[in-house]
């Protein structure tokens, strides 16, 4: 599954689309053709999402949908290019991370949405500008907390619960970090990543309103730096005992060494044979509840001489019942609908028992800090100067003041 919405495909060389001279673009008129291409499907997935043209196509006899598949690592490049040559196709993958700037830059056709409704409102208005939508969603994953039931008995700690807050979990974790059995209570990634969704908990924002300089370096900020940094070496293993290589969470969640994890629904499948019960709930708030989530969306071109037919296309591969099965049926990430009946098939599948909590998390959503340049670089320096904390080289108070000095330098107008 890949985890795209805080990919970031850099945008630099897109040349803002001159559309004087071109037209308004013409209506549908009979037959018509359109193209969409796309990374969603590649890698196993293609004769999936062939199921839902078919579907569509004979929906909608007077439109052929023509599709181009890409590997993800490819794809930003040929976009781009597509872009600035203004060649791109008519329907075309787009990630949250890009999102504004694609509007902004004048790529995206405004989409007439025939039922909003059907959409969950918070990934529907993540892909609108003034009240006008841009793009649909067409999958979403998020990030939830999962638990060893087993510590949690063997410790006699109540479960986790949607109304955690992070006092509650620090909490468990203290009682159930047994260092002398190499057991941990609590795992959370020390990274941009996790730090944009701990400051939105905390009541803090990582940009000022014009995206131009940060607003981290705030008392909220700090505390939401301190919960991160400071699990490192009390409930969470520290970055010389392993901490923050890759997978190290998931297999110390998976040799039953962990009582709690956060991380994404998309390791279901990698502990779904453990020896042990486990099970997950909506991620703790401080001041609120705010989840991570990763989603992908759908743009109709500016250029488009069909839009119409595209946003038609746009709308059935994101909502209708068709995708929403084949989504479902494949493990194909999930389909963004409000429609819970629908999606009943997914809440019966087995472990985690509460897969209703992947669905409450959406509930309150942490965007992540999007800016028009430097997001590839205001991403590392975050993640640098954390580390700098965690590992004791710098004060957490040192390391957000060098960030916010850094970060700024990178992307002030």
């Amino acid at each position: 599954m890949k985890k795209t919405l805080l990919a970031t495909v850099g945008l630099a060389g897109v040349v803002v689309l001159a559309l004087t001279g071109c037209g308004a673009p013409a209506a549908d008129s009979g037959p018509v053709t359109i193209t969409y291409t796309n990374f969603i499907s590649n890698d196993g997935n293609e004769d999936n999402l062939q199921t839902i043209v078919d579907a569509f196509e004979k929906a909608n006899p007077n439109i052929t949908v023509d599709v181009t598949t890409l590997p993800y690592a490819d794809y930003g490049t040929a976009l781009q290019t597509d872009l600035a040559a203004g060649t791109e196709s008519d329907v075309f993958d787009i990630e949250y991370a890009n999102y504004a700037q694609y509007q902004a830059n004048g790529v995206l056709a405004p989409i007439t949405v025939a039922n909003p409704d059907a959409y969950k409102q918070s990934l529907l208005e993540a892909y609108a500008t003034d009240g006008t939508q841009y793009a649909l969603p067409s999958s979403f994953s998020d990030v939830v907390l999962y638990y060893n039931k087993d510590l949690f008995d063997a410790a006699g700690v109540d479960y986790p619960a949607n109304d955690w807050t992070w006092a509650d979990e620090k909490a468990a974790a203290e009682k159930l970090t047994d260092k002398a059995a190499g057991v941990w209570g609590d795992h959370q990634p020390v990274s941009f990543y996790e730090y944009y969704k701990a400051l939105a908990q905390n009541g803090g924002k990582f940009l000022a309103d014009d995206g131009k300089s940060v607003a981290f370096n705030t008392p909220e900020g700090v505390e939401a730096a301190h919960w991160l940094v400071d699990k490192s070496g009390t409930v969470m293993p520290t970055i010389e005992q392993g901490q923050g290589t890759p997978d190290f969470d998931t297999n110390l969640f998976k040799d039953g060494k962990l009582a709690m994890l956060h991380t994404g629904i998309w390791v279901f499948g990698a502990v779904a044979d453990v020896p042990f019960g486990w099970d997950i709930a909506v991620e703790p708030g401080n001041s609120t509840q705010a989840s991570a989530v990763f989603s992908n969306a759908l743009g109709v071109s500016a250029n488009s001489k069909s839009p119409e037919a595209a946003g038609k296309w746009a709308e059935f591969l994101s909502s209708s019942d068709t995708t929403v099965q084949v989504r479902l049926d494949a493990g194909w990430e999930l389909p963004p609908i409000s429609d819970d009946a629908k999606l009943s098939a997914y809440l019966e599948k087995g472990a985690p028992a509460n897969r209703q909590a992947v669905f409450d998390s959406l509930d309150g959503i942490a965007l992540p800090p999007v800016v028009a340049e430097g997001q590839s670089e205001m991403q590392d320096i975050m993640g640098e100067e954390l580390v700098e904390a965690q590992a004791g080289r710098k004060t957490v108070e040192e390391a957000l003041n060098s960030a916010e000095e850094r970060i700024n330098a990178v992307i002030g107008g």
